[in-house]
């Protein structure tokens, strides 16, 4: 249970870190804030608040796929803001190409490292993540291909709203799939079975 929590928090603050490492890359938002870029441009509403409807919306979609939150759900919606704003507060802008390059492979792969340790500790995903592990699931489809799916649809239609897509955006969207198949198995924390009754 320790290892598991730790490995939870740890994954989540890594999470926030990576994309503040992403941002600060300035190559393109990730395809989830070109989504909410896009809405917030049609809504007006502020981009915070397109984030937080946007989650209660994509949770209202584990319905139908049997999805349940626990822990790891709460405790995503508050440390990976908060550890992305801490990010963002030191973590100087790239200046050069080579450097935003360098933050941007950085990010990408930090944020599949702490993707699959906070899901791989077993005590439930974030909001989209959980649309990710519950289509995997329902379709027995890959973790790779099913991810890479949502960021390109998200990314279209984030587009097509008017949000910004940039290089980073693309190198996101098409890596991320399948590196958090590649280290899910790494960080997969077996659980306990129950006791039988």
């Amino acid at each position: 249970m320790t290892r598991r929590l730790l490995q939870l928090y740890a994954g989540l603050v890594l999470y926030g870190l990576s994309m503040a490492l992403q941002v600060h890359a300035m190559l393109g938002l990730g395809p989830w804030d070109v989504f909410h870029e896009g809405v917030a441009e049609h809504t007006g509403l502020s981009f915070g608040t397109v984030v937080v409807v946007a989650s209660v919306g994509v949770l209202l979609l584990w319905i139908p796929l049997k999805q349940k939150p626990g822990l790891g759900t709460i405790s995503n919606v508050f440390v990976v803001g908060i550890a992305a704003d801490f990010g963002l507060s030191f973590i100087p802008e790239g200046g050069t190409l080579p450097v935003q390059l360098l933050m941007l492979a950085a990010g990408v792969g930090l944020n599949a490292v702490a993707g699959a340790a906070y899901l791989g500790a077993n005590f439930g995903p974030g909001a989209r993540d959980g649309l990710m592990t519950g289509l995997v699931r329902k379709t027995g489809i890959s973790v790779g291909k099913v991810r890479t799916g949502l960021e390109l649809t998200i990314m279209a239609i984030g587009f097509v709203l008017g949000g910004t897509v940039g290089l980073g955006t693309i190198v996101y969207a098409l890596s991320i799939g399948p590196l958090l198949q590649l280290m899910i198995p790494t960080f997969k924390v077996p659980t306990p079975a129950p006791a039988p009754a």
